[in-house]
C-alpha cells in the first residue's frame, strides 16, 4: 500500500510527524478500520446487541458507534433495510460527538452527504428540534435523502442548495452547524484509492479555499452563543489548523474552543510552532491551535480532525416562518387513515406538497428558493379516490405506535422474501400491517387471508442473486 501512495504526501507526513512517522506508515499495512453506529432512533443499543449476529467491538468516538470486526454486506443485511444501524468509519463519527446537539436545537449539516453525520445528529435530537440537512451535489442529496428515510428521521429538511445561498435566507437560525467540509481525503486513501490518484498540493490549496468559503457562509447560519464544528477527513495543516486560523482571522465574532475539556479520543492538534513550516503566514494566530483535534490511523481510526467554536455575538434576526395551510383538504382523510394505523396522534403537521400528504416539522422557516427535497416525512400518497400510506410513514415510527405489527425473528424465512417485495405469511393478521425484524420497524404491507401484500418500495429491495 505504502507503494502507491504519492511521494509528495509521504514527504509532508513525514516533515508533519517527524518521531511517528513510521509508525503512521505501518498503519497502512493494516485493513481499513470498519465501523458502524446503532441507531437509536429504531431500537436501543443493548437490544441491537442482542441480536445483531456479527462481532462488534466499542469505539471512543460514541456511545453508539463500534468497531466491526467481521466482513458484512450491508446491502443484504435486514437490520440495516430497516435503519437499525449506519455503516461509518469509526472516526467519523467524533465531529457530532464535539458538536452535541441537544434536543429540541435547530442544527445545520452544511456538506451532509451521504448522511452518516446528519443521521448521528437526528439520534442525538430524539425527534425534537430540527435537522437541515443540505448537499450541493443533487445526486449524492438525493442519497441523503434515502438514508434520513431508512432511519426513519421525522424533523429534518433535505436540500440541494449552495451554502451561501442557505447564508442568506437563513442567518442567525441555527443552534449549532456542522461543517464536514470536502476535502483531499487522506485519511480514506485505504478505503478509495481514487483518493490517491486526485492528490496534490494543487488540490490541497483548491480544497482549501473553498472551505473557508463554505466556512464563511456557516459562520451567518449561527445565533449568538452557537456552536460551529469544522471537521475533515485529510491530514494536511493547510485544511486543518491553518484553515481555522485563517477563518478565526476572518471572523473576530467567533472563538476557539478547547475539545480537550470535552472528550478524550484523539490528540491535540498541532501547534503553530508545527504547522508554521506549511503556511505563507509568518505571524503566529492569536489562539491556540492546539485546542483542536486529531485523529491519526494510530488513534483508532482512519483518519480526523475536529475544530469547535462558538459565535460570540451576532445581529438579531427575523426569519419568516413556513406558511402552514391548516386549511389542507387532505388534512382530514389523513388523520382518519393515520389513526387506522398507529395509536398515537400524527407527529408532524400534515400538508399536501404534490402528490403526497407529508408529515411536516414544526417551527419551520421559509422553505422557497432554498432547493429542499424533501421535509418532514411523507405521509401518504393522494391517489384518485383514496390515501395510501408510504413507507416512510412506518419507517419513522416506532413499534409501540403501531396497532398491529408482523414482528419477524432475525432467522425468518419471510425475513427476506419481504425485503426482496415477495408476498408473505401474515396468519391472523388484516388491513395495514407494520412489518418488523426483531422489534425494528422495516416497512409494511396489506393483509388479508392470512397473506400479506408487499409494500416494500421497489428502488429497496434486495434483488435476487
Amino acid at each position: 500500500m505504502v507503494k502507491l501512495l504519492p511521494d509528495g504526501f509521504l514527504k509532508r507526513m513525514e516533515k508533519l510527524l517527524k518521531s511517528e512517522y513510521k509508525l503512521f506508515l505501518e498503519t497502512y499495512n493494516i485493513p481499513a478500520k470498519r465501523g458502524l453506529r446503532v441507531n437509536t432512533l429504531k431500537c436501543g443499543i443493548g437490544d441491537f446487541l442482542k441480536v445483531f449476529p456479527y462481532t462488534l467491538s466499542q469505539s471512543p468516538f460514541c456511545k453508539e458507534g463500534f468497531y466491526l470486526d467481521s466482513e458484512l454486506r450491508a446491502g443484504a443485511e435486514p437490520l440495516h433495510h430497516a435503519g437499525a444501524y449506519y455503516m461509518q468509519e469509526p472516526s467519523a463519527m467524533s465531529a457530532v460527538s464535539v458538536l452535541d446537539p441537544q434536543p429540541g436545537e435547530m442544527v445545520l449539516d452544511l456538506c451532509a452527504a451521504p448522511g452518516g453525520k446528519s443521521t448521528q445528529i437526528a439520534a442525538a435530537l430524539k425527534g425534537r428540534g430540527l435537522l437541515w440537512a443540505n448537499e450541493v451535489v443533487r445526486q449524492r442529496a438525493g442519497i441523503l435523502a434515502q438514508n434520513i428515510e431508512r432511519c426513519g428521521i421525522r424533523n429534518a429538511v433535505v436540500s440541494c442548495a449552495k451554502p451561501s445561498d442557505l447564508a442568506n435566507a437563513l442567518s442567525c437560525f441555527f443552534d449549532a452547524v456542522l461543517v464536514d467540509a470536502p476535502c483531499t481525503g487522506e485519511g480514506m486513501f485505504k478505503k478509495e484509492p481514487e483518493a490517491i490518484a486526485q492528490w496534490s498540493e494543487d488540490n490541497i490549496r483548491f480544497c482549501a479555499s473553498r472551505q473557508t468559503e463554505i466556512l464563511l457562509s456557516a459562520a451567518e447560519t449561527l445565533k449568538p452563543g452557537g456552536r460551529l464544528v469544522y471537521s475533515t477527513c485529510t491530514f494536511a495543516p493547510e485544511e486543518n489548523e491553518l484553515q481555522i486560523a485563517r477563518f478565526l482571522s476572518l471572523r473576530p465574532d467567533f472563538e476557539l474552543v478547547d475539545i480537550g475539556d470535552i472528550i478524550s479520543f484523539g490528540r491535540p492538534g498541532f501547534s503553530w510552532d508545527e504547522v508554521k513550516g506549511f503556511s505563507n503566514d509568518s505571524e503566529p494566530p492569536a489562539f491556540h491551535l492546539e485546542y483542536t483535534r486529531r485523529v491519526f490511523p494510530m488513534d483508532g481510526g482512519e483518519g480526523h480532525f475536529i475544530a469547535l467554536m462558538r459565535r460570540v455575538s451576532a445581529p438579531e434576526n427575523f426569519i419568516g416562518g413556513y406558511n402552514y395551510n391548516l386549511k389542507d383538504q387532505n388534512i382530514v382523510p389523513f388523520n382518519k387513515l393515520y389513526g387506522e394505523v398507529f395509536k398515537a396522534q400524527p407527529f408532524g403537521i400534515a400538508q399536501t406538497i404534490g402528490n403526497t400528504v407529508r408529515l411536516l416539522p414544526e417551527n419551520l422557516p421559509e422553505l422557497k428558493g432554498l432547493g429542499v427535497i424533501s421535509a418532514g416525512v411523507a405521509g401518504a400518497e393522494v391517489l384518485k379516490n383514496r390515501l395510501e400510506p408510504c413507507h416512510a410513514l412506518f419507517m419513522a415510527s416506532e413499534y409501540g405506535e403501531c396497532k398491529s405489527v408482523l414482528n419477524l425473528e432475525y432467522g425468518d424465512s419471510r425475513v427476506l422474501s419481504f425485503l426482496k417485495g415477495e408476498q408473505i405469511e401474515a396468519p391472523g393478521c388484516t388491513g395495514w400491517i407494520a412489518v418488523a425484524v426483531e422489534g425494528v420497524i422495516a416497512g409494511f404491507g396489506k393483509a388479508s387471508n392470512g397473506v400479506l401484500k408487499n409494500k416494500y418500495p421497489k428502488g429497496l429491495r434486495i434483488v435476487a442473486e
